[in-house]
């Protein structure tokens, strides 16, 4: 671990005025993002950039540059080893547009939240463009003529395939094929982007890098692969092409089905897709990070701030002082993209790592006291481990525990120990989302968080409390709730302390109907909670919930299901819980 204070520590330079201040006369790698640079480790561009600089490389960040022409790209010089593109923390349709395809008027990840350059009356431009990959990528290539464009983050990650754009409503190709880019990295990318910082600088073919995508004529492909297609089923996976899944979208779900199922098992077959004149080329993962591997990704010599360009970022207020201990989740809810991106492997980080930062943290000019979160994609995922190593579903959780899961109750609560017992911490809360199914399981640290831990109110995510609709959700049948309620219930009156739940719930999902809104009403209501935070479903790229809505076919029974894609199905649905619940807002997005 660095021991330079973090008030200390520099950002990476985002002007080449800055990089001349530190005597470099050109640089290796630019980093193009859509969001304003925070350089904090929650933030994956300042991530990625912090592992370049480590292993020798002089990296330079351009944050939400003009778009309307390459100027900003030419004000650096011709990077030495490759460009790469990154849309930011959000993929750029889930940052402009809402489920309903409103045009956002707030952006978390821009400075003073707001999207627009100048006033928010002015709306010249964007920020951040739609598909912000495929315009910087064509920017890149106006300004730096043949050096290598690499595409990476959640956009890229999640559009790699054939995907639906739920603004255009329309299926699309790959945005590797679509953006013409040289390779595109999928997933959290800290092992692929030195691999290909150590090619570029060695003058060395870019293929069959692990957790990358490239993109092959059909000679190519041929020269790589000659033993395509009579060894195909045991070393490739072959997906339906572009021109098949829009002839028949029910492809699409098939194509889906096969995706997820390959990502949770590490599967190390290459998937093949054919996109036009071109075949996406995915090689397989890479290895999940150790935990040895992720303590040291969190002790780079992050300033944890705002580069002075980005003034009063939203996102940045929420989790300044908060600490990533867990990576991956293996909840696999159908909606949500996180198991494709981070993957299903848990890796928790080391007690010792953790407390190192947040010793860190505690010591800076402005920390109020509070450490915000210890957490991740679910927070009491932490130190959870197999006791056979590892399977090829990869679903710990679904339709009930695997007897395999391991869960570390002392480990959890020995962190909260430590973490609480740092000098200058006053509190220490657990923000991020919880599994209630874990916590029944764990009744020591589910005391532990309700006594001391909340804030305010705990955070469930029941989604749905219809059995039909949770299923089609990947999530525990409404047992569980009831079940968790009365636990909370019974602890509550034994601590003597009031207890508030902020329970997050989906509306207008594939297969939901207003009968199903009526019984979440109904449920919620018997159970005393008070729905806060909603939302309507929305069709983001990689999930298989979005392939059900494409369909209208269960991803799991294959039968039809209804689904709400018209707004007035979705507003009427929205307005049962609104109504109910006596709700001021309209549903928050998460």
């Amino acid at each position: 671990m660095t021991t330079t204070s973090i008030d200390d520590c520099r950002p990476l330079p985002v002007s080449w005025k800055e990089c001349l201040k530190r005597g470099w006369t050109d640089i290796d790698i630019l980093l193009v993002t859509g969001d304003a640079y925070i350089d904090h480790p929650s933030f994956g561009i300042a991530l990625i950039g912090r592992v370049l600089e480590a292993s020798g490389y002089r990296v330079a960040i351009l944050p939400q540059p003009h778009y309307h022409n390459s100027d900003d790209f030419k004000k650096f010089p011709v990077p030495n080893l490759f460009c790469g593109i990154s849309a930011g923390n959000l993929d750029s349709i889930v940052a402009n547009y809402s489920g309903n395809g409103k045009v956002r008027n707030s952006d978390a990840y821009s400075p003073e939240g707001n999207p627009w350059r100048g006033s928010k009356r002015s709306k010249t431009e964007r920020r951040r463009p739609d598909r912000a990959c495929l315009i910087y990528t064509s920017l890149a290539r106006s300004a730096y003529p043949g050096v290598p464009i690499v595409l990476g983050g959640i956009e890229a990650s999640l559009r790699r395939f054939v995907h639906y754009d739920y603004q255009q409503h329309h299926l699309r190709a790959s945005f590797l094929t679509d953006a013409k880019a040289d390779l595109l990295v999928y997933g959290m990318g800290e092992k692929s982007v030195r691999e290909i910082a150590w090619r570029c600088e060695n003058r060395q073919e870019l293929g069959s890098i692990a957790g990358t995508c490239q993109r092959l004529t059909d000679k190519e492909l041929h020269a790589h692969f000659p033993d395509i297609p009579e060894n195909s089923s045991r070393k490739f996976l072959i997906l339906p092409s572009h021109q098949e899944i829009s002839r028949n979208k029910k492809l699409f779900l098939d194509a889906e089905i096969e995706i997820n199922k390959h990502a949770k098992a590490y599967s190390n077959r290459i998937i093949l897709q054919r996109q036009q004149s071109h075949w996406l080329v995915q090689y397989p993962a890479q290895t999940p990070l150790s935990p040895d591997e992720l303590d040291i990704l969190y002790h780079y010599p992050y300033s944890r701030k705002p580069h002075p360009t980005a003034r009063k970022v939203p996102a940045y207020t929420m989790i300044k002082d908060s600490i990533t201990i867990v990576r991956g989740c293996s909840g696999n809810c159908s909606f949500c993209a996180i198991t494709n991106h981070q993957g299903p492997a848990i890796v928790s980080r080391s007690r010792k790592s953790i407390r190192q930062e947040c010793e860190q943290v505690s010591r800076t000019k402005d920390f109020s006291g509070t450490i915000s979160d210890l957490g991740g994609p679910t927070a009491n995922l932490y130190g959870t481990h197999c006791k056979i190593g590892s399977c090829k579903k990869h679903d710990c959780l679904y339709p009930k525990l695997c007897p395999n899961l391991i869960l570390d109750e002392a480990l959890f609560l020995k962190l909260l120990e430590d973490v609480s017992n740092i000098k200058n911490v006053k509190h220490l809360f657990i923000s991020s989302g919880l599994r209630m199914e874990l916590l029944l399981r764990t009744p020591k640290l589910l005391r532990a968080l309700l006594r001391k831990h909340t804030p305010g109110s705990m955070k469930i995510a029941p989604e749905h409390t219809d059995d039909e609709l949770l299923e089609l959700m990947h999530k525990e049948p409404h047992t569980l709730l009831k079940a968790f309620i009365a636990d909370c219930k019974k602890i509550s009156r034994d601590i003597g302390r009031k207890i508030t739940f902020t329970p997050y719930i989906i509306t207008s999902h594939p297969g939901s109907t207003e009968t199903h809104a009526q019984t979440l009403v109904k449920d919620i209501n018997k159970l005393g909670l008070q729905v806060r935070k909603f939302q309507d479903f929305t069709p983001t790229p990689g999930t298989l919930s979005t392939a059900m809505y494409v369909t209208g076919i269960s991803a799991y029974s294959k039968k039809q299901i209804p689904i709400p894609c018209n707004q007035a199905d979705r507003n009427r649905q929205r307005r049962i819980v609104e109504q109910s619940f006596h709700t001021k807002k309209k549903g928050k997005n998460r």
